[in-house]
Order: structure tokens, then sequence, then C-alpha cells
């Protein structure tokens, strides 16, 4: 108990009282190097501590006994090798570049050799036995599934979109984005959770599942399928962001189109998931963690000695934020900036003016397309002329609707691009707004901090009732190993995220410094090949056309940030096919432990905890097996569209993860009282709450119901729906539990 209240006040209050902490110590803002490094180094302590606490007391028993010492020193030595054999492949790779190997040669070798190491663990570790493939046989030592966890965890988010949120956001965002590093201490909070309420007890009870919880600690059908529907809910909205991760990855490497990308790479995530299940993804997890933490951090670490002559970036990048915050200021003071930002005010405008008669415009706008694409041919004109005044005619909207829709959408982004900065806050700044201000500034300021005190909220209880993650700590051997286990993934998984608020800093600066300010003529090649690949990755134009690229002219998107850090540091390109391949590892071992997750609940807690529960173990793995590939496909599909960036979706996902599961599960689990009816009634509730709350405040919903205003409650954004839903299932439960007749016997006997 102590050291949960340990855990809310420093995550809670630190936040809370942020904009106070104004001392500068060893040069860093300690209230910017509290949230970055601090709460993260102070969460690791807390599952350290209670890990080790609890093994100290030994007052508990386990039946299952560890592996012996011959097995784990075997290992050792095989986990060594990989990581030699590894080092060797990248000293190979850039001796080649010196020697001339061609880019596309070696984009080609890094994804297909990753490949191939992942299918050769697959095939290897294939299995149907059901302990092997649900829980890979609970023989996986501590640190090891730390490796898998972090793996698992650290997914294209936080890979690829982490140290882009942190860059376009800073410290705090504004009233409409949270800022980055309520990413940083949410995902990593969590965890604290998981150790101290959730993990333990879940592997004492030797499942398989999450929805297994429900199922015997409630009794009946219904919890366990609410659970099983839950978990495939939010963990499909999770597996898009990945397989779109994979992508835009892959078709980057190797020139395909994006749709054919993401099937090369739906050809690796099944590989390892469909053969062996959780033992095949546990050890291919593994290998894909040392590729990805070698990808992120040799990049961050070479850009922090090349700018401060020192590669042990999250330790010096403090250096760069008073830099930064002169080059914002002179920025803001430039009069070309100035000029760019007034022709974001002017089509704002102009698409104000728009709006005013919807059919009219778009009419006047569709017979000016056609007069021009018919002057054209008449003239004509060159076949590309005529081709861009084709596609020009074809994207304009096809109703009043749509074109409603569309053009509010870019009156908004043009609004904020006219903002300083472009719209970006600057990136110490904590907190938008003052709250000594002006009426409008206090409510700016509280809206800011409400935020992000809410999207960390449900980061963290998301995290703690997430299935995919929560599955992991089933395979250790015993239940001390499991809080054992928990220590190593945070440790872990820290090593990035302590690096990725350096990588932002770092790349911001060589961006103001080095980029801005060049001729159009002279931008690097690297822009051109991303815009091909996702014009919405990369945006330049010359607005104010000077021929001189400004701030305000360059828009980088969340998802090129770290994927473009070594071409924008001028980087060998063997570590651009690095950081691709840690990308790739990112997002395939989230995606392997999402599919298993959702097939696992199809099959295993639907269709088997009906009337053929009593099946052959080999019919339930294959059928476990089916549901996965068929997930697979439809979310590669859902991918395809492209339906929102790679931060969203997650942060979506942890929303309904929170809502859906935490309170039925922290109820179950230490109330006795919990009854089957508050349980399904608090999860419908909450996810019911979270759904709606998302749906209404959507801009395409709320432009086809012909909704005005905002839909937000305080000022509340969609992306943390969860801190209403969560709540109102938590009361449901307590009400219904209070209130309700007594849980039966057969309820409480699965605690």
């Amino acid at each position: 108990m102590t050291l949960l209240v340990v855990w809310a006040v420093l995550s809670f209050g630190g936040v809370f009282f942020a904009r106070d902490m104004t001392w500068v110590v060893a040069g860093w803002p300690l209230n910017y190097w509290f949230c970055a490094q601090g709460a993260v180094l102070c969460f690791l302590l807390i599952v350290a501590v209670y890990a080790w606490r609890c093994r100290r007391s030994g007052t508990e028993t386990d039946a299952a006994q560890a592996p012996q010492g011959p097995y784990r020193r075997r290992l050792h030595r095989n986990f060594g090798l990989y990581v030699l054999c590894m080092l060797v492949f990248l000293g190979l790779m850039a001796g080649a570049e010196q020697r001339g190997l061609s880019r596309y040669w070696i984009g080609g070798i890094f994804l297909f050799a990753t490949f191939a190491l992942y299918a050769s663990i697959g095939i290897y570790c294939r299995t149907s036995d059901p302990a092997e493939y649900y829980v890979a046989g609970r023989r996986i030592p501590p640190i090891y599934n730390g490796m898998a966890t972090a793996a698992d965890w650290m997914s294209a988010a936080s890979f690829i979109s982490l140290a882009g949120g942190l860059y376009l956001h800073g410290f705090s965002g504004s009233n409409g984005q949270p800022g980055g590093l309520a990413y940083i201490m949410g995902w990593t909070g969590g965890f604290c959770l998981v150790a101290l309420l959730i993990a333990p007890r879940l592997r004492r009870m030797q499942l398989y599942t999450v929805p297994d919880f429900f199922g015997a600690r409630f009794g009946g059908r219904w919890p366990r399928w609410i659970a099983a529907g839950a978990a495939v809910l939010c963990s499909f909205t999770y597996v898009v962001a990945q397989i779109y991760a994979v992508g835009l990855i892959t078709s980057r490497l190797t020139g395909v189109q994006f749709e054919i990308g993401i099937l090369l790479g739906l050809g690796g995530v099944l590989v390892c998931s469909f053969l062996g299940g959780m033992r095949a993804v546990t050890w291919t997890q593994v290998a894909q963690y040392v590729i990805l933490i070698l990808a992120f951090l040799i990049p961050v670490s070479w850009l922090a000695y090349k700018q401060l002559g020192n590669p042990l970036a999250p330790l010096v990048y403090g250096q760069q934020l008073p830099k930064i915050a002169a080059l914002e200021k002179q920025l803001t003071e430039s009069p070309a900036e100035i000029s760019v930002l007034a022709e974001y005010s002017q089509r704002a405008a102009t698409y104000g003016a728009m709006l005013q008669d919807v059919p009219a415009t778009l009419a006047r706008e569709r017979a000016a397309a056609q007069a021009r694409l018919r002057q054209l041919k008449i003239d004509r004109a060159d076949a590309s002329a005529v081709r861009k005044a084709a596609r020009e005619l074809a994207a304009l909207p096809q109703d009043e609707a749509a074109a409603r829709e569309q053009w509010t959408r870019a009156r908004q982004d043009n609004l904020e691009r006219a903002r300083p900065l472009a719209g970006m806050s600057p990136h110490t700044l904590v907190f938008a707004g003052d709250p000594e201000g002006s009426p409008e500034e206090r409510d700016s300021f509280n809206a800011a901090r409400l935020n992000f005190l809410a999207l960390m909220f449900c980061l963290m209880t998301g995290t703690a009732a997430l299935p995919h993650l929560l599955t992991r700590f089933y395979t250790t051997p015993t239940v001390a190993e499991a809080r054992s286990s928990v220590a190593w993934s945070l440790l872990f998984i820290a090593l990035l995220y302590l690096a990725a608020p350096a990588l932002a800093v770092l790349v911001k600066f060589e961006v103001m410094s080095h980029v801005v300010g060049q001729s159009f003529d002279n931008l690097p090649t690297w822009m051109a090949q991303w815009t091909q690949v996702d014009p919405a990755l990369l945006q330049v134009a010359d607005v104010n056309g000077d021929h001189i690229l400004q701030f305000a002219e360059l828009r980088l998107g969340a998802d090129l940030v770290m994927l473009a850090t070594p071409e924008l540091g001028g980087l060998p390109y063997v570590v651009s096919g690095l950081v691709a391949a840690g990308g790739l590892a990112a997002a395939l071992s989230t995606a392997d432990g999402l599919l298993l997750t959702m097939g696992n609940a199809l099959a295993h807690d639907l269709y088997f905890r009906g009337a053929r529960r009593e099946s052959d173990p080999m019919v339930r793995v294959l059928l476990s097996k089916f549901a996965l590939l068929l997930l697979a496909l439809a979310a590669a599909y859902v991918a395809a569209q492209k339906p929102a960036d790679i931060l969203a979706l997650v942060s979506a996902s942890f929303s309904l993860a929170a809502a859906a599961f935490f309170p039925a599960m922290v109820a179950g689990l230490f109330w006795q009282r919990t009854t089957r009816r508050a349980a399904v009634a608090g999860m419908l509730v909450g996810l019911g709450v979270t759904l709606w709350y998302m749906l209404v405040n959507a801009p395409m919903v709320r432009a086809a119901l012909g909704l005005g205003g905002s839909g937000l409650w305080w000022g509340i954004q969609p992306i943390s729906a969860g801190v209403f839903g969560l709540p109102a299932g938590a009361l449901v439960i307590w009400l219904l539990s209070q209130f309700g007749p007594h849980p039966s016997k057969n309820q409480n006997s699965g605690l």
C-alpha cells in the first residue's frame, strides 16, 4: 500500500505542480527532467523494491519449480552468441556500404535477413501443445520474459511515433493535444500497477488468457464472453497501427507499394504466431528486442556525439534545451516566418468563406475544375498537366457533407499552422496558457494540465489491463519470478524511454539549425523519397514564395521523425537500414502478441467455453490458429485504408482496455463481494461510455450527424475517453455489488 501511495504522489502530484518546479539543476529544468527521466527511474525503483521485498519475505510458495541451471546456462550461451552474430552482421553491412554496396541492396538485405531470422525461430518453435501454444510451457526465465515483454510492449507507437510526438508537442502540448511526456510517464507508470496489483495474482491462478480470469472468478459464460469481446476490440485497434507501420517501413526499404508492404510484413507476423504460438512469439520477441534497442540507441547516440561530443544522449541532451528555446524565439520574430503564418491565416479565412455556403461553393469549384480540364484538352496541353487537372477534379468532395467535413478540417489545420512555430508549443513549456493571466489563458492552462493528467491516467490503467501484456506474465515458472519479470521488463523499456526525449530534442535542434534556411533547390533527396511513401508523413511547400525553407513550411509527421533521423543527421545508410529493421521488429513483435491474444480469445474463450468445452486440445489450438489468420487479414485490410496515425490508434486501445478490464479485474481480485452481475454491467458500461465519447467527438461522425460546437466534457480529448468510462464502470460495480445479492461461493472459488 505504501508503494502504491508513493506511485500516486509521484505521478499525479509531480505533474499537477510541474509548473511550480522552475528550478534549474545541473543545467536541467527540474520539471522537464522529472517528467522525462526522474519519474521513470522512480517507477523502476518501486517495482524493483516490491519484487525484492516479496522475495525476501518468502511467505509464498509456488507449485511450479524454476527451470534447472543447465537450461538457463544454455539460454545465456545462445543469447550471447546471437548478440555477437548481430554485431558482426552490422559490421559486415557497414563495410559493404563503404565498398559501394547500393542502398537498394542494403535495405533489401536488412528486410529479408530479419524476416528470415523470425521465420527460422517460428519454424523451430512450432507446436500444437496447448500449454506451449498458450503460455510457452510456463518456463521462461524472468530476464528473457522481460526482454520479450519489452519488445511486445514497445510497439510501433514507442519506437516510431513516441519521439515524433515529443518533437511535435514538446513537454505538454496544447489544448487539443496532450504533450509527449504524458506518454513517457503513462506507459512506464502503468507497470507499477501491473506489479503491485495484477500480474502476480493472475499468475498464481494458472490461467491461459485474461478472459480465463473472468470465467474462473465470476463463473458463467457472460463475464468470459464480454472479456473476450473487449480483448478483441482493444487488440484489433492496436494491431491495425502495427500493421500500418510494417507497410510504411517495408515500402520505404524496398520501394514496393504500401499495400504490398503490408502483405510482406503480414507474412513475417504469421510465420511466428501461427506456427508456434506463445512459445515461438516469446523467443522471436527476445531476438526483436535486441534489434530494436540497437536501432534506437545507435542513431540517438550518434546524433548526441555529433552535436555535443558525448554519445550518452540521456545524460547530456539537456544542454540543447536552452539553444532550442533561443531558436524558437528567433523563429517567432523572423519576418519570413511571420509572412508564412499570414498566408496560412489567409487560407483559413478562405476556407471559412467557402463554408458559409457549401452547396454554391462546391458547385462553383467543380465547374471551375471542369473548365480547366476542358481548356487544357482543347489547348492540347502536356499530358502531365492534364493528369494533374483530372486529379484535382477527382479530389473534390463528392457531396455537401463531405465538402463541409473536408473544408472544416482544412480550415482548422490552417488556423493551427497560422500560430507561432506553426502551431507547435515551445518545447519546454509546462502547459499552455498562464495560471495567473487572463481568463482565456487560465482556461487554456487548466485544459492543458487536465488533458495531460487524463491521458496519463488512461495510459497507466490501460497498461495494467491490456490482455496481450498480462498474458506475458503467465509464462514465468513461479509467482515470484512473475514479479521479477515485471521489473526486468520496465528496465528494458526504460532504456528506450529515457532516450526518446533525447532524440526528439536532438532532431528538433538539427531541423531548426541546419534544415531550416536551405534553398528549395538544395533540399536533401530523402524528403522527396519519404513524400512518395506517404504525403501525410512530410509536407514541404514554398508558402511565401521566397524559395527558402522556413520552419512553418516544413511539417514532419510523428511517424517520420525516428525513421528519418539517420538521413536527417547525415548518418551512413546502414544505420537507416538498422532503424527500419528496428521499427519492423517493434511492430512485428507487438502484432505477434496481439494476434495471438485475439485468436485465443475467439477460439479458447468464446467457442470452447460453450457446449464443446471438452474438445480435443489439438483441435482447440488449430481453431486458435485459424481465428488468428482471419483477424490478421482483417487488420491488414483496415491498415491499408490508413485510418489514423499510429499514436492515436494505440492510445485509443489503452482507453478501451482501461474502461473494460481494470475496474472489474481489480474488484474481482481484491473484493470478494464483487458479483457476476456487477462485473458484467461494469464492463459493459465502462466500454459503452468510452466508445460513445470517442465516436461522438470524431469529426466525421459529428459532420454526418450535423452536430455543432464541441462535444467535449471539461475539454478532455477523445483519446482519453477512458477517464470517463473507467469511473463509470467502477461505480456500477460498486453499486450492484454493495446493494445487490451476495455472490455465491462458486463465484469466489477462483480467488
